[in-house]
């Protein structure tokens, strides 16, 4: 019996369930751990409430897996897991904003170091203590990381990085999913030139699109992120990551429409023959976005039903001309995001990337987490 045939109380009033699979993701981990040589460590990055599906259930069965090493993107964040996790390491991407070295020692969390001002404030609170510190360099991003001119400075002045215990020197690959762009290479190279310049550490440069480019590109540790949620890592070709997500909309009515009649806001969509509409109590309010409008679509019954209209806050619609109308009817669901429509069909869709879909979902579904004993 699926989790939607006899529904308790929460979720009979839910107007979409979203099921997260744990066991999923820890399988997804391993996979992605399998394929990298005996010293090359895999790390989890657990950022943005771990890519919109709960990292206080998320992460500690990342640790059942084996993870040991998590990156987060701010120190709020960094504070929350360490609650969840105190015997990890943890590495805050976004680095050290000024005022904030006491909460990342109180926290004990790693400054991911992206400017020469952080690398001194860092410092200036190590002591004698040897405060633990990754240092970012930019490969060729533009975004954060020490420029070649921060790494003269530092090759310079290597008293700069005194009292600081250095775990790791990383950089971030800009087009790693597409295995041909030039770009990989340029920024390996440049990726081995800055650690000529810097004071041996462990490195790391690939996240989870980079793990595929081979072992050149895996150094002494990866940090995948979004493949670890289902994310098709690969520009092309078939997903290697087991999917994680399922989401199940439900139908709030069905109502039958003559041609010609209009369907939606602004009168968008206009019925060419006599059919049934469905309408979904999921719209742009719980991430589901307004540019796949006229454009995505819905499984029922093992079939593809087209998303007509325009999606509003609260609602879109479906047409379900020609399904049995006792399984499309008002409190039966329609398969938003499946195992044979993933994340990545629902953004190619709305235009965007599985990064995004994940991250947008919304905290008005009902949530069912799957595989604890993964």
């Amino acid at each position: 019996m699926s989790a939607t045939d006899r529904p308790p109380r929460a979720l009979a009033r839910a107007g979409a369930v979203l099921e997260i699979d744990l066991a999923a993701i820890a399988e997804n981990w391993r996979r992605i751990a399998a394929r990298l040589g005996p010293r090359t460590r895999c790390a989890a990055v657990v950022k943005a409430d771990a890519y919109g599906l709960g990292m206080a259930r998320v992460a500690p069965h990342l640790t059942g897996a084996g993870c040991t090493l998590f990156f987060v993107a701010t120190i709020d964040e960094g504070i929350a897991l360490r609650r969840y996790l105190p015997d990890v390491e943890i590495a805050v991407l976004d680095g050290l904003l000024p005022g904030t070295g006491g909460e990342f020692r109180r926290a004990n969390l790693i400054p991911v170091l992206n400017a020469l001002d952080e690398i001194a404030a860092w410092r200036n609170g190590a002591g004698t203590r040897g405060l633990p510190a990754m240092i970012h360099v930019d490969t060729g991003m533009s975004r954060l990381g020490l420029t070649r001119q921060d790494l003269a400075v530092i090759a310079r002045s290597p008293e700069m990085l005194a009292g600081l215990t250095l775990r790791a020197i990383l950089s971030h690959l800009a087009c790693a999913e597409d295995a041909a762009h030039p770009h990989n290479a340029a920024q390996l190279s440049s990726f081995r030139a800055a650690l000529a310049q810097l004071p041996p550490a462990p490195a790391g440069l690939a996240a989870g699109s980079g793990v595929f480019l081979g072992a050149d590109y895996h150094f002494d540790f990866v940090r995948p992120g979004a493949a670890l949620y289902g994310v098709n890592p690969l520009a092309s070709g078939p997903n290697p990551m087991a999917q994680v997500i399922r989401l199940k909309g439900r139908i709030l009515q069905v109502r039958d429409v003559d041609r010609g009649e209009t369907v939606g806001y602004g009168a968008a969509h206009r019925m060419d023959r006599p059919g049934r509409i469905a309408t979904v109590a999921v719209g742009y309010a719980d991430g589901w976005l307004r540019s796949a409008s006229h454009r995505g679509s819905a499984g029922i019954a093992g079939r593809r039903v087209p998303l007509v209209g325009r999606i509003s806050m609260d609602l879109m619609t479906f047409d379900v001309t020609g399904i049995d109308p006792a399984l499309a009817r008002a409190g039966s669901f329609l398969d938003l995001i499946d195992d044979s429509h993933g994340v990545d069909a629902v953004a190619a869709a709305a235009g965007t990337i599985g990064y995004e879909i994940l991250t947008a979902l919304g905290r008005r579904y009902h949530r069912l987490y799957r595989g604890e004993a993964g």
